[in-house]
């Protein structure tokens, strides 16, 4: 009974090393450069891609679970990833690949905003 709980708690403290290293590495480029947020999620997604593409994101995910998918370089991955099986099939499923692959998380962030949108107002920030 304890190995198991060992073997549970050993596991998120590897999602907890790998997703919080991924952060910190995030924040030290914030802190460091002037790159805007929005360019920073944009190269971690395509590092994502990349890492994915010469096979090296895919042991982090296997060692790392969640902290590894989770933050933003994941959906690189996961898009890299649905657009290498497509490929299998051929070129039409390597372009629709990455979608199929990310459609239900998409699906569902659109779904959440929209009730979310719904119970709660949003205000503009007054300066």
């Amino acid at each position: 009974m304890t190995e198991g709980i060992l073997e549970i708690l050993f596991m998120y403290v590897k999602a907890f090393v790998v997703g919080g290293s991924i952060c910190v590495i995030a924040q030290i480029i914030i802190n460091f450069t002037d790159l805007t947020s929005g360019k920073i999620l944009v190269y971690f997604m395509l590092a994502g891609v990349v890492l994915t593409a010469i096979g090296v994101y895919q042991p982090l995910v296997d060692f790392a679970g969640a902290g590894a998918t989770v933050p933003i370089c994941g959906f690189g991955y996961l898009l890299a990833n649905g657009a290498i099986k497509g490929a299998a099939k051929g070129f039409f499923y390597a372009v629709t690949g990455p979608l199929t692959a990310a459609s239900a998380g998409v699906s569902a962030a659109v779904v959440f905003s929209f009730i979310m949108s719904l119970i709660f107002h949003s205000k503009t920030k007054r300066n």
